[in-house]
């Protein structure tokens, strides 16, 4: 049910600014803007033709909150499909509370976070997957995440997911009429064809699922794990890459007890660099607490960044290497083994020969994080470990962990069609599977939603959108 209140909102960033928005929608946005706003002009708002500004005072019992500009857009052409009214006032918090109070006064209610966004949902202006990226791009912070969420807030990942279930309709259209004319024993869905289609969704599901790895990098950023044992320069190596005395620097070992994060955008992906304690057996509690943290850390990041010490021992180094061995997946993490502090040694090359437990997928760089030497190329192989260079720019990338599990299940249902129709299963629980398919990619788009839902979804949009 959509609810035909009329609601307002402060649709700015909170705080003083030199202009604010105050927005209004539904059934009376008019009537109750017609109350509190007095045009230059004598027209009445009402009046006025939709997609026009217009500049006046909001009043309140007569006196004057502020000078403002009136957009006004009227349904169904506006954001949320309803009759809208966004208030251009002076930026101050005193006076963008002094009009919704005012609006409130003559029949507004407050806006729940995301009922902007929500009504433009339930009034078909865009479906779910549009309306989840509308709150992935207002919070992108990279040059990546705001392109996936705008491809997707345009309907590029809708179109996808509208183009399987169409085809899908077509087929169990056609199954259902079987099941009407079961006693006669007529087949009018072609299974040769049927197969082929199956096959082809199945491949087409199956590159959306392989999409979110990337996908979740681009939106929540590459974390980065900078492990090793002891002084051997991990905030030093940290604060070059971010530029800034970030993490403390000395040359007391176990100097760094807790895990330091910080993040950096680096061509348009934005990397989560993780300082971790150094790796090293100790007796005391508190820098015991974070070497444990270290491991915990080592095992969630996607790139575990090793620094060794050139001018170390090769035992202590080819030590911190075989402890990072036994505790990274393979399958899933990449490895860059920096040697760090070659400007002390004549050279860092005869290291490299000895390293024990090297594999062939592994990085290896040569750096001094101290004079930031080649700084720029490790930043470039953590570039090159994203590997952005395999999406093509009309490539549909799955961001979002709802529609990544959906994806998931009706990938299930789409093989055990694929089965079914291998063994020749009876055409009910063919079309039961179909159904099963249709439903999972109908919850990504809204086209099957509930009411929970719908809660979840929009409680962690900001109010005001």
């Amino acid at each position: 049910m959509i609810d035909q209140s009329t609601i307002c909102a402060i649709s700015t960033a909170p705080g003083n600014g030199a202009i604010a928005i105050v927005r209004l929608s539904g059934e009376h946005a008019l009537d109750i803007c017609e109350k509190v706003f007095t045009p230059v002009k004598s027209k009445k708002i009402s009046e006025q033709k939709a997609n026009t500004v217009h500049f006046g005072t909001i009043q309140d019992e007569g006196e004057i909150i502020d000078e403002v500009l009136v957009s006004l857009f009227k349904a169904p052409h506006s954001y949320t499909g309803e009759n809208s009214v966004e208030i251009a006032c002076h930026g101050a918090p005193f006076i963008q509370h002094r009009i919704l109070q005012t609006l409130i006064k003559n029949g507004a209610r407050t806006a729940n976070p995301g009922e902007f966004t929500q009504r433009a949902f339930l009034n078909g202006k865009m479906d779910l997957s549009q309306a989840e990226a509308v709150a992935d791009l207002i919070a992108s912070n990279s040059a990546a995440a705001h392109k996936v969420a705008l491809q997707q807030m345009r309907g590029g990942f809708s179109s996808e997911i509208a183009g399987l279930r169409e085809r899908l309709l077509n087929f169990i259209s056609l199954i259902e009429l079987e099941l009407d004319f079961s006693e006669e024993d007529v087949e009018f869905a072609d299974r040769t064809q049927l197969t082929k289609l199956v096959n082809e969704i199945k491949s087409l599901i199956e590159k959306l699922v392989n999409s979110f790895e990337l996908g979740n990098v681009i939106k929540n950023g590459v974390p980065v794990a900078i492990v090793g044992n002891t002084n051997v320069g991990k905030s030093t190596l940290l604060n070059a890459l971010l530029n800034e005395d970030r993490a403390i620097v000395s040359d007391i070992e176990g100097t760094t007890r807790d895990v330091i994060e910080d993040t950096i955008n680096l061509g348009g992906i934005t990397f989560r660099f993780i300082d971790t304690a150094g790796i090293r057996t100790t007796k005391d509690r508190i820098e015991s607490m974070g070497i444990e943290r270290t491991y915990s850390k080592m095992k969630q990041a996607q790139i575990v960044m090793l620094l060794v010490d050139a001018d170390r021992d090769m035992d202590r180094i080819n030590e911190s290497l075989v402890s990072v061995n036994k505790t990274i997946d393979r399958n899933s993490q990449h490895l860059v083994v920096c040697i760090n502090k070659i400007d002390l040694i004549e050279n860092p090359q005869e290291i490299a020969k000895n390293l024990i437990g090297m594999q062939a997928e592994d990085k290896l760089l040569f750096i001094s994080a101290k004079q930031k030497q080649n700084i720029d190329a490790l930043t470039a192989e953590l570039l090159k470990s994203v590997n952005m260079n395999k999406v093509n720019e009309q490539d549909v990338i799955v961001t979002n962990i709802r529609h990544f599990e959906a994806l998931k299940n009706a990938l299930g249902s789409i093989d055990r069609v694929n089965d079914g129709l291998q063994t020749q299963i009876p055409t009910d629980f063919l079309a039961q599977d179909i159904r099963e398919c249709l439903h999972f990619l109908g919850e990504i788009t809204g086209d099957i939603s509930t009411d929970e839902v719908l809660g979840n979804i929009f409680k962690n949009f900001c109010i005001g959108k």
